[in-house]
């Protein structure tokens, strides 16, 4: 955990308010938490280059630590399937990113029937709370989420993955089979452990945690941290 240390030490010391994608992904699997592939680049050599080494299709996205909403602002290109297809996501991207000198991340392109949200929130009377529910863009208008303050135990998580209105979606439907559950406990577990562990973080968002196959996996994620 030295690395994930570092990490906010030195966004904290920058008075950073978030960790780019690429660091919150980092922090997200050294807890444990299943991530999608992803390689940081700078250039358009490096970008070729990662998606060579991950594979066909990937994910395009903008890295900066100064923009956070991504995909409203047109700085993320989904299924991109040959180099044709990144070059020209990568001149677009480019032009409308904010950010001069930003990073790229090039990123394994996941497709997955089903897109789940969990979190943490910093509670100034609870503390730490671990949030699950459905994920995807409509997530704020469906309103279907769960909380419980960390740390939690397995039962503690069990009992939200069920909490929901849409649970029925974590069994097999429409020919997918079912959910992972005690992958899916593990992720809120995990989400309670950085809670706890690292007051320097105010929230954490994962959205979407798509499931593939069986397997729930982290695409997209922001961390919030305190200003103080």
């Amino acid at each position: 955990m030295k690395e994930i240390e570092s990490l906010l030490k030195e966004a904290m010391g920058k008075n950073r308010r978030t960790l780019s994608e690429y660091e919150s992904s980092l922090l997200l699997a050294a807890y444990g938490i299943p991530t999608a592939k992803g390689v940081l680049a700078q250039d358009w050599d490096e970008v070729k280059k990662a998606a060579a080494k991950i594979g066909y299709p990937v994910v395009l996205k903008i890295c900066s630590p100064e923009v956070s909403h991504k995909t409203e602002s047109g700085l993320v290109a989904v299924d991109l399937r040959n180099v044709t297809d990144l070059k020209a996501a990568f001149k677009r991207i480019g032009e409308a990113s904010p950010v001069k000198y930003a990073d790229y991340l090039v990123q394994q392109m996941i497709k997955g029937g089903r897109e789940l949200v969990v979190g943490m929130v910093r509670d100034p009377q609870f503390g730490p709370c671990v949030m699950f529910g459905l994920g995807g863009i409509f997530t704020e208008v469906l309103g279907d989420v769960t909380f419980r303050p960390a740390p939690l135990v397995e039962s503690d998580a069990m009992e939200m993955l069920m909490e929901i209105r849409g649970n029925k979606i974590l069994g097999a439907v429409r020919g997918m089979e079912a959910v992972d559950l005690d992958s899916l406990v593990q992720c809120l577990m995990a989400m309670g452990k950085i809670g706890m562990a690292h007051e320097e973080i105010q929230a954490i968002d994962v959205n979407p945690l798509i499931v593939i196959g069986s397997s729930p996996v982290a695409v997209d994620a922001l961390v919030i941290l305190n200003k103080e």
